[in-house]
Order: structure tokens, then C-alpha cells, then sequence
């Protein structure tokens, strides 16, 4: 029996719906397993049909035309190594996430998820059945055990393969970036082959869908928890892996060890794989966003610049008698520094006009927010407009903190097919201008150096819908608004727990109601990638009616 096994590791980024080509990319990565003279390529859980689903997997059409898709990738790949690949599959009335090892022309092997997430962004038992848990499957010299996902964060389904003979872990993933997850994944891992004694291959699939980021970033570990190898994060990667037999048994020999990035790279990476994903699965290439001289706008267009180039990127000013002379500057030299194009269309002639169309209606009654709306909206539909008329997708711009207070007009600056920042609060919009302004990366097609403007980065907040206005004439400052709504938002922490921790009731209680009364606006909000664990939309589903409001400690 041979004491050498070789394995070729798909760390790719498919497309959900598009069987065919995902399947030409699991082929392509068999033809580069078969050049590397290995036994067996891995490619991540779902890739067939990509991730996540949701209510897709229950469609039969949609279950019957993978079924094909696989059945040919089995003959196509039939000659050369065994592969193995993730997909949904019907069987006796039941759905289950199976990972299918195909070899020679037919199916040697189908495995079943076990343990089911149904928490966060994760609701698998909706559309999945549990399987029983699956023994191990023969691979040239070694039999190898495979807890899909999940199956990994519990000790059961790996100490199971290894009892009944197995003797390397191969766990496939679709498991999405937020913030912290590196060590999490690791801190799990490791726990297994301690557990186990066995080495484990970690394979995670890479890119964006909807909300979702996978980051890729696997990685194979050595008894004792050994780091052997390291994809890289937010990147396509196909790596062969030699594992050899040892007296005590079998090890993966070193190979590859990417850097990981810190966090301040990994979200910005992460908005631009999420934006870049959106659009290019879409059939979008190029972007319309309002460059407004403010700093929020002034990285939504730097992530776009980075993403998709600068000649991708169409920025338009659209100032009224509020607009400050500085912002004006400001925006033209965020346009220059990045390399896009700017336009600029004055709302002045618009807002006159309805204005006057609506003062028979409003005559007696004193000016107030509905003014201030009417700029955002007019604003919102001129760049819905340039949108339909050229065909780029219009970004909208408003952070975490906007989103969560409801800080943003419905129908004007929410309008937008995509929001880059919608998961990043507005204290880190201000760390990541920074980051950005230092750092620059092979990848990212905006220039280097200080692509945002210092003074932007600088200057006070403000919506200038009326004269004079700054954020934090109605807001708390962001230093003390941010961690209120991380509290309330990302760890439902009650009001009786961030006044012990200093913060002024009447405030928490504000806040809080708040964000209970924006609920409705975020039902209608453009997505964006998720980067904590908390994001809005699958992370955190609230009713948009509900009368219960938080009196601990009153």
C-alpha cells in the first residue's frame, strides 16, 4: 500500500444558479489535480449549485437539473482523479446538503450533513433534512472522514469517523466572513484533531452572494494542531497537498502559509468582494453613487474605485443653497484623487418646483423635516434616473449608524441597488478611510497614498439639508452613539446594562427607540455585505410592529 496520498485542494468562488459554470470550474480544477499527478481534488459544500439557497433547494426543477449537471461533471472527470463536491440532493422525499465523491465516471460516495445551523445568517432546517452521520470513504491508500461544516463545530460526527477507521478529516465549508471568525474557525479545528489525533484539511468556498462573504482563508492542520498549510483570505486558490504515512500516522507535508490579513484589511476586502460579486453576478459593471463632499460617500466611491476601476465609477455632486463651498471642493478633489469621472446637477430648480407645486397644500403650516426629505428624495430620484438611463447600478451610502437610527430618507439617499457600508458604523468608517489612505494592495485598482481627502476624513458630519447642520445637533457624537448601538444592536444588551456601564438613560432610551422605529426602513433597504455577527437583515429579524420597548431598571 503507498504511504504517499495527494490531494488538491479548490478554494473557488461559484456562482449560485449557474450549474454549468460552477461545474467548469470543478472540471478545470480536476484537469489542474490531474496535471499535479494527484489522487482526489476537494472543492468546498455547495459549490455545484453555490450558497446559500435559501427556498431554491425546494424548487424539483432546480434539485433535477444539478442531479444532470453532476452525472455529467462524474463522466466528464471519470479518467483522472476522484473529486469531491458539495451540492443539495433529493432523496426519499428529503433534501439534504450532501458532499458527493465522484471516481470513475460514477458516485463512489455521498455524505450528509449532520448537524444543521439554524442561527445567525443560517437557516438550514427550514429547507434541509439532518443525515445520519457518515462513516468514512476509501481514498486511494487512507480513508477520510467528512464533517460538512458545521459538523465540525461538534465534537460527535468527527469522533465518529475516526472511531469507525478514518484517518484524515477533510471538512468542507460555506462558511462567511465576519469579523473574528479566523480564530474562531481555528480554535474549533484544532479542538478536533486534538480530539481526534487525526490531521484535518479545512476547505472554505470564497466570494460574495447577497449579504454573504465567503472569505476563503482554508487551511490543513497536523496532529497536535500543527499548522501545515494556509490559503489565503478573500482569494481563488487551487493547492496540491502531499500527505505521507508515518509510523504513528499520516501528516500533510508544509506547504503554502499565506499571511492573513487584520481586521481593518479583512472588512475592507470583504466590502469589496461583496460589492464586486454583486454586481459581476448580477450583470453589472459599472456604478452611480452621490458624491456628496462627505466622508461616508468618499468610501463608498474608494471601495468602488478599488473594485471595479475608477473609469467604472461615476460620481455626481448635487448641491443645493445648503451645500457648503467646501464640500463642493471637497467632492471635485475626491473625484480627482480617485481617478472617476464627476458630474454635477444643481436639486435648486427641482426643489423650487415642488415647492411651489406643493404650497397650496402646505400653506399655514411650518417648514420641518418634510423639506429637508424633499432634497434627499429629489437627489434620490435624479440618481435613479442616471441609473436606468446608462445602465450602472446606483450605491447607496448610508453606514451602520444611519441604518440602525433610521438617520436616512426612504425613497431618497436609501435609493440603490447595493450598499458597500451598511455593516460598518460610522466610528469605523473613520478607521477604514484611514487604513485605506495608508495602505494599498496589488488588487485594488483606485491609486495609492491619500486617495481620500484628509479634510474630508477631518471635518464634522453633517447632512447640510438645511444651513448650519451638523450630525450631532440630533445625535449623540459617534464616539458615545456607537458603542449604544453595538450594545443594543450586535449584543442585545438591555438599557439597565449600558447605564451601569455610564451612559445616560434618557440617551439609551432614545436610541433604542430609535432603532425600533427605523424597522420598517431597513425592511426596504439595499443589501451589503455582512462583516460582524449582528448585521441587518438575516442576523437580526425584528417585527416592524411592536409596542414592547425596553423599561430595565427605570
Amino acid at each position: 500500500m503507498s504511504d504517499r496520498f495527494r490531494l488538491t485542494l479548490a478554494q473557488l468562488n461559484p456562482t449560485l444558479g449557474d450549474l454549468s459554470g460552477n461545474a467548469a470550474k470543478a472540471r478545470a480544477a480536476w484537469e489542474r489535480a490531474k496535471a499535479d499527478g494527484a489522487d482526489m481534488v476537494a472543492l468546498p459544500e455547495m459549490f455545484l449549485s453555490g450558497y446559500q439557497t435559501q427556498d431554491l433547494v425546494q424548487r424539483p426543477a432546480f434539485l433535477a437539473d444539478l442531479r444532470a449537471t453532476l452525472d455529467d461533471l462524474a463522466r466528464d472527470c471519470a479518467d483522472g482523479p476522484m473529486m469531491g463536491i458539495g451540492l443539495p440532493m433529493a432523496e426519499r422525499g428529503a433534501i439534504y446538503n450532501c458532499w458527493v465523491v465522484l471516481g470513475g465516471g460514477a458516485m463512489r460516495a455521498t455524505i450528509r450533513k449532520h448537524h444543521l445551523p439554524n442561527e445567525q445568517v443560517f437557516d438550514e432546517q427550514r429547507v434541509f433534512t439532518s443525515g445520519d452521520i457518515s462513516g468514512p470513504f476509501v481514498a486511494g491508500p487512507l480513508r477520510i472522514g467528512t464533517p460538512i461544516c458545521e459538523d465540525a463545530w461538534h465534537e460527535d460526527v468527527a469522533e465518529a469517523q475516526a472511531e469507525s477507521g478514518a484517518e484524515l478529516l477533510l471538512v468542507p465549508n460555506g462558511s462567511p466572513y465576519a469579523r473574528g471568525r479566523f480564530d474562531t474557525r481555528m480554535t474549533h479545528m484544532v479542538a478536533r484533531v486534538i480530539e481526534t489525533e487525526l490531521p484535518l484539511v479545512y476547505l472554505n468556498l470564497v466570494g460574495g452572494q447577497d449579504d454573504q462573504v465567503f472569505d476563503g482563508a482554508s487551511f490543513v492542520l497536523n496532529p497536535g494542531g500543527k499548522l501545515a498549510v494556509q490559503l489565503p483570505a478573500h482569494e481563488e486558490a487551487i493547492v496540491t497537498v502531499d500527505f505521507t504515512r508515518h509510523a504513528d500516522g499520516w501528516q500533510a507535508d508544509t506547504g503554502p502559509r499565506a499571511a492573513l490579513p487584520d481586521d481593518l484589511a479583512q472588512d475592507y476586502r470583504t466590502m469589496c468582494m461583496g460589492l464586486g460579486d454583486y454586481l459581476r453576478k448580477s450583470g453589472f459593471s459599472k456604478v452611480v453613487l452621490g458624491l456628496s463632499g462627505g466622508i461616508d460617500s468618499a468610501l463608498v466611491a474608494t471601495i468602488a474605485a478599488d473594485t471595479l476601476g475608477p473609469e467604472n465609477v461615476q460620481c455626481v455632486m448635487l448641491p443645493s443653497e445648503y451645500t457648503s463651498a467646501s464640500s463642493l471642493s471637497d467632492a471635485a478633489d475626491q473625484a480627482r484623487r480617485l481617478g472617476c469621472k464627476l458630474d454635477e446637477v444643481s436639486i435648486e430648480g427641482p426643489r423650487r418646483a415642488m415647492t411651489d407645486a406643493l404650497a397650496p397644500i402646505f400653506a399655514g403650516l411650518a417648514e420641518d423635516v418634510t423639506e429637508e426629505n424633499l432634497q434627499s428624495r429629489l437627489r434620490g430620484t435624479i440618481l435613479m434616473a442616471i441609473s436606468n438611463k446608462t445602465g450602472a447600478m446606483l450605491l447607496t451610502t448610508g453606514n451602520k449608524s444611519e441604518v440602525a437610527v433610521g438617520y436616512a430618507t426612504i425613497y431618497g439617499d436609501m435609493n440603490g441597488g447595493y450598499n458597500p457600508i451598511k455593516d460598518l458604523y460610522k466610528t469605523r468608517v473613520f478607521d477604514i478611510c484611514r487604513w485605506r489612505n495608508a495602505n494599498h494592495a496589488p488588487w485594488m485598482q483606485a491609486p495609492a497614498g491619500a486617495v481620500i481627502v484628509p479634510g474630508i476624513i477631518d471635518k464634522p458630519p453633517s447632512a447640510e439639508l438645511r444651513a448650519d447642520q451638523r450630525d450631532d445637533d440630533s445625535l449623540p457624537p459617534y464616539d458615545v452613539l456607537d458603542p449604544i448601538l453595538e450594545g443594543l444592536v450586535d449584543h442585545d444588551l438591555s438599557v439597565a446594562d449600558l447605564v451601569a456601564r455610564g451612559f445616560p438613560r434618557d440617551t439609551v432610551e432614545r436610541i433604542a427607540h430609535l432603532i425600533h422605529i427605523a424597522e420598517w426602513k431597513r425592511f426596504q433597504s439595499a443589501p451589503g455585505p455582512r462583516l460582524s455577527l449582528r448585521a441587518f437583515w438575516l442576523d437580526r429579524r425584528y417585527p416592524m410592529v411592536n409596542r414592547w420597548r425596553d423599561r430595565s431598571g427605570a
